[in-house]
Order: C-alpha cells, then sequence, then structure tokens
C-alpha cells in the first residue's frame, strides 16, 4: 500500500493573495488534472484559510458527491498537507487518519480496511522529513488486526500482515518487536512478480533474498527499496532546474504565473522518460518546464529487492514574478 514517489520543489517564491474564496479541480487518479468534471474521477475543492489560521482547507469528493479527503494545506495547489489528513472509502467509510508536518508523514497513521474496521496503526517520527518514509520502513508497526477485529499486533507486539492496495491478497508479513521488524518476514509482490524472505534485527534489514516468476534470484541488504535520485540529492535537482529555466517573455509580459505539475518515469538506466504535463499553466510555461525536464542528466536508478525498477514521479514547478 505504498503510493508513488512524490517530489515538491519550491524555485522561487511565490507573492499576492488568494485570488478567490476557493479553487476547483477536476483530478483523474493518476493525478493529472482535467477541465471536465465528468472526465474526471474526483473533485478538489481549496477554500481561504479561516480566521486566524494561515492554513487553506482542502476537501476532496468523488463524482457523486461523496466526501474523499478532508485536510489542511500551507499551499494551494498541489496539497502540503499540514497537521490531520483524514480520507474515505468511495462507500463513505473511513480509510486513513494520517497526521502530516511540511507534507510528509509525521506522526500517527491509522488505516482502515473497507469495512471501516481497523486494520494498522503506524507512527513515523515527529520531525520527520523522509520524503520516502514508507519505502525506507522509517516507521514503527504499532497495531494491527484482521478484517474481523481479531488481533494480531499491539502495542508494537505481535505477527504484522499486510495486505495489497485493494485488500485481495497479503504482500507481506512477519514478527513484530517494540514496533520494529524483527526476525524473519515474507511476502509477494504480485505486481512486480516477485517473493522475498528477509531477516531483520531490531528494524534493520540484515538480509534479504528475492526470487522472480522467471526464476531470478537477488540478494540486498538495509533497505528492500531505494528511490531514484538526481546526481546531488533534491536540493541539488532544484538548482538544476532553477538554473535552467527561463520565464517566457510573452507570459511574462502578460503577468501569467503558476504551477506546472509534471509527471515521467525514471528508467532502469537513469534516463528520464514519458514527461507529460498533468497540471497546466499556459503552453508556453508548460513547454519550458518539460524543455528543461527533458535537458535532465540521468538519475541514479531506483531498486527494488535489489533490482533496478522504473519509477514514477511528480514534480511541481512553481512560475513566479519578482514584486
Amino acid at each position: 500500500m505504498k503510493p508513488f514517489f512524490t517530489i515538491t520543489l519550491f524555485l522561487v517564491t511565490v507573492t499576492g493573495v488568494f485570488a478567490q474564496r476557493q479553487n476547483v479541480y477536476f483530478i483523474k487518479n493518476n493525478g493529472k488534472y482535467v477541465d471536465i468534471r465528468d472526465s474526471a474521477d474526483y473533485i478538489r475543492v481549496v477554500r481561504e484559510p479561516d480566521s486566524a489560521s494561515t492554513l487553506y482547507n482542502v476537501f476532496e469528493f468523488y463524482l457523486n458527491g461523496t466526501q474523499k479527503l478532508i485536510g489542511k494545506s500551507v499551499k494551494i495547489d498541489p496539497p502540503q498537507f499540514e497537521g490531520q489528513c483524514v480520507r474515505y472509502y468511495a462507500s463513505g467509510k473511513k480509510q486513513s487518519v494520517i497526521f502530516y508536518k511540511n507534507g510528509i508523514k509525521a506522526g500517527d497513521d491509522i488505516e482502515f480496511y473497507p469495512n471501516g474496521r481497523l486494520y494498522a496503526q503506524f507512527s513515523y517520527p515527529k520531525d520527520n522529513k523522509d520524503l520516502t518514509a514508507d519505502r525506507s520502513g522509517n516507521y514503527l508497526i504499532i497495531a494491527n488486526k484482521d478484517s474481523l477485529g481479531n488481533t494480531q499486533v499491539t502495542d508494537g507486539n505481535g505477527y504484522f500482515k499486510g495486505y495489497n492496495s485493494k485488500f485481495a491478497y497479503v504482500e507481506e508479513e512477519g514478527p513484530v518487536k517494540e514496533g520494529k521488524r524483527d526476525g524473519r518476514w515474507k511476502g509477494d509482490f504480485q505486481d512486480f512478480k516477485t517473493t522475498f524472505t528477509e531477516i531483520y534485527d531490531n528494524g534493520v534489514l540484515t538480509s534479504g533474498t528475492a526470487t522472480t516468476k522467471d526464476g531470478k534470484v537477488n540478494t540486498y541488504l538495509k533497505s528492500r527499496e531505494v528511490p531514484p535520485q538526481f546526481k546531488g540529492g533534491l536540493e541539488r535537482f532544484g538548482r538544476f532546474l532553477s538554473n535552467n529555466i527561463k520565464y517566457p517573455d510573452d507570459a511574462l509580459r502578460r503577468g501569467i504565473e503558476g504551477t506546472v505539475i509534471l509527471s515521467f518515469v525514471v528508467e532502469k538506466d537513469g534516463a528520464l522518460t514519458d514527461i507529460k504535463v498533468s497540471k497546466s499553466v499556459v503552453p508556453v510555461i508548460d513547454d519550458e518546464a518539460v524543455r528543461v525536464l527533458n535537458n535532465s542528466p540521468k538519475w541514479v536508478p531506483g531498486t527494488q529487492f535489489g533490482f533496478p525498477v522504473r519509477v514514477s514521479y511528480s514534480v511541481p514547478v512553481s512560475f513566479a514574478i519578482s514584486r
């Protein structure tokens, strides 16, 4: 139940005021923004902060009007959640209650089965700055129950069973001690056609062995998954974009500002492919963001179970005029 990695970069300081009492966005499940409601999978409404607050109110709805999300954000779009964020299944039952700090999970992450029963409770460091904590395992497992409510992990101790995103099958399982993985874990990531066994010592992965459906075997240490990264890290990537993006003259003359959201894939060799505009500002700004990303040097590729893998990214690139 792990999302794709998402990077949020702030290239310039945006100035100005909230232009209207609420902004409405139509969005596909893959994150792409669309212009027509009927083409969307859900709707996001961002409203101005409450009195004495600087946080914008974020609401998301399924097309039938059922609540999908309630949270607060330090930004209008895309959201950078702060504090409690509640998500709901299309049935209306609660899906999760997650706490954020600066857009990153920090504190409790409580997940529920589609039938409304508690599935699991995780705890992230209160000062968490790890964007990939879901992948790196930088969290504690506090509680876990089966769909009937029977306890599997309580107070950080027991035997954890983690399902795939649709709760169709157990994806990973193993013993937990004081919130940390401990002992022998096993799993079957069917989407990746890979089974694995891992040995943990007080939360540290000391050895792992993965076997693909076609018989390839690999061993790995420390982490099951390693995200791809720009050589030098995200700060260096931000500088690369800032140093190479040129504000289009036409947009500058017309005073056009906004945030382009680009999606792309980091290939097994580190090349960036399938660069697309998920959220547009205007064509000249969109094209400039795409042009620079197309000129990015190769990244260090990501790995899963020690094997190189393709990883999807989403990057907001902000264009703002200094005043």
